[in-house]
């Protein structure tokens, strides 16, 4: 088996959580950074709108907070909310410390947008290219620490796992070898997994690695149920499903029907600036009861004013053939972000030993039931913060109190034969988008886990026997895993919640389902 040896810490994943948390834990150690494609290739380089922060004269953290709350539909964990708003305004300015550039007004503060569920203009960019902006600063910033090793096309399989702690993670190199890098504290920052639906704005890597990498050595998984289903994606036939930002109706843009009547005030007093999960509903209810498509516009703004400070997705729309600023947008929702994922307490600790997950991959209960527009790019980068300063001092502590490192295992037998997976990726895809998509009820998602349940178990039985994986029944497999926990997670919830809608169960039910649900972690090997 090849290795690059050991490293105090290893990082799965290239995005915003896991820079950051590389940059905060490089002074203590040597630092190996996994990334399964290009450094840029994750969700953070498509975020478009921006990252939301109180750093304007008229907003506070108590504001942001309140805002935050409110979106998650009553099931924020409040002390992670604190933590992010409380923060988020001091890693915003060091990261302009470091060199981001944001959009600025004329007289040289910051130029604020406001999104959906905002009650304050709060929302830095960077044009519409705000993730790629700051994943370029701190990739800058990282990049003079000589401690931090890249390895990129490392397609990570397998947690390590020696008396019951994490001690580092098995790979596939660029050349398909199978190597392994054993680190004192391991993080798990792969971003979502929107790959799971037939409609994402998902990047193709977003394939749910992460949870599946977490769930299998282990670790516990928590309200998966949970995904949000952006509103305005450009829905044209045969095109990528390319985000149209929320950033878009912050400035403006406006929902019609093919009438071209403004519905949105019908469903939600609101109107265009509603929550997500509000939004994503309504086009659907609207779509249904019109027989026709739902379209954004931005024709009543100036022309030359939308193409400037939208230079991205005016471009995106030109590949669809369309014009950002005259046309008839179609749109609709599709997978964009998942609320749930790896359970973690406040500094990125999982349930598992050594094993540590910041970003989108992690479930701190910050979102609650639905993720208040532009706090992800705050949460990985806060979170991501705070994740690598505590592997660092956990690490210290341990090694002041002269813990022996846990006994390394050997190296695993000679891989047997390649893993099969009874089921297509195209055929789960579109399972989950129309049995556990939008609107979701018990007879759609028992029709899901009816289908998935006995490809869970035919991959369940070979990885006890110990075979091996492609990239190609990798990928599948982490589709599979996710998929599964999804639809068991929505139909355990017996309530409507956020982005969670049971059209069989349509009202909240705070007495019975006020709380996060773990799922039982998997204890095959």
């Amino acid at each position: 088996m090849a290795s690059p040896g050991s490293a105090d810490f290893v990082i799965i994943g290239s995005g915003i959580a896991g820079l950051r948390a590389a940059i905060a834990c490089a002074p203590a150690g040597r630092v190996v950074i996994l990334t399964k494609s290009e450094p840029g290739a994750g969700s953070t380089g498509y975020a478009q709108g921006g990252i939301a922060a109180a750093v304007g004269t008229d907003d506070s953290p108590e504001r942001h907070a309140a805002d935050t709350i409110a979106a998650g539909d009553g099931l924020a964990n409040e002390r992670a909310v604190r933590v992010l708003v409380e923060e988020g305004p001091r890693y915003v300015r060091e990261l302009i410390d470091w060199g981001a550039a944001f959009d600025r007004a004329d007289d040289g503060s910051a130029d604020l947008a406001r999104e959906g569920a905002h009650g304050a203009r709060r929302v830095l960019h960077a044009k519409d290219a705000t993730g790629r902006e700051i994943a370029r600063a701190l990739a800058a910033r990282l990049s003079s620490q000589p401690a931090v090793t890249v390895i990129d096309h490392a397609l990570a399989l397998q947690l390590i796992v020696s008396d019951g702690r994490v001690v580092g993670v098995r790979f596939l190199d660029a050349e398909g070898r199978l190597s392994e890098v054993r680190a004192r504290a391991t993080l798990i920052a792969t971003g979502g997994a929107g790959q799971v639906y037939s409609e994402t704005t998902n990047p193709r890597v977003a394939t749910g690695d992460g949870i599946t990498l977490a769930y299998l050595a282990g670790a516990h998984v928590c309200d998966l149920e949970f995904v949000q289903f952006h509103p305005t994606a450009l829905a044209v036939p045969d095109a990528p499903r390319y985000l149209l930002s929320e950033a878009l109706r912050g400035e403006g843009a406006r929902l019609i029907n093919d009438a071209g009547e403004f519905f949105m005030p019908w469903y939600d007093p609101a109107g265009d600036l509603a929550p997500r999960d509000r939004v994503a509903r309504a086009i659907v209810t609207e779509a249904e009861r019109t027989g026709a498509p739902v379209y954004l516009t931005l024709s009543h703004l100036p022309a030359e004013t939308t193409r400037a400070r939208f230079p991205l997705i005016t471009a995106l729309c030109a590949r669809a053939g369309l014009d950002l600023a005259t046309d008839r947008l179609p749109v609709g929702p599709a997978a964009h972000y998942f609320m749930g994922g790896i359970e973690t307490d406040l500094d990125g600790r999982t349930t598992l030993p050594g094993l540590y997950a910041a970003g989108e991959v992690a479930s701190t209960g910050v979102h609650g039931a639905n993720r208040l527009a532009s706090n992800s790019l705050l949460e990985g980068l806060v979170f991501g913060g705070r994740t690598g300063a505590a592997m660092a001092g956990d690490a210290e502590a341990r090694a002041s109190a002269g813990t022996q490192p846990a006994t390394v295992p050997p190296d695993p037998p000679p891989a047997g034969s390649p893993i099969e997976i009874p089921i297509a990726e195209p055929a789960l895809r579109e399972l989950m988008w129309k049995r556990a998509g939008v609107f979701r009820d018990r007879r759609g998602l028992e029709t899901a886990l009816n289908m998935l349940d006995p490809a869970w178990l035919v991959l369940e039985a070979q990885l006890r026997e110990g075979r091996s994986f492609t990239p190609v029944t990798w990928r599948l497999a982490s589709l599979l895993v996710v998929a599964r926990l999804v639809a068991k997670a929505a139909l355990r919830r017996e309530e409507s919640r956020g982005a969670h809608a049971r059209s069989d169960f349509p009202v909240r039910d705070d007495l019975h389902w006020k709380r996060h649900v773990s799922e039982e972690r998997w204890s095959g090997r």
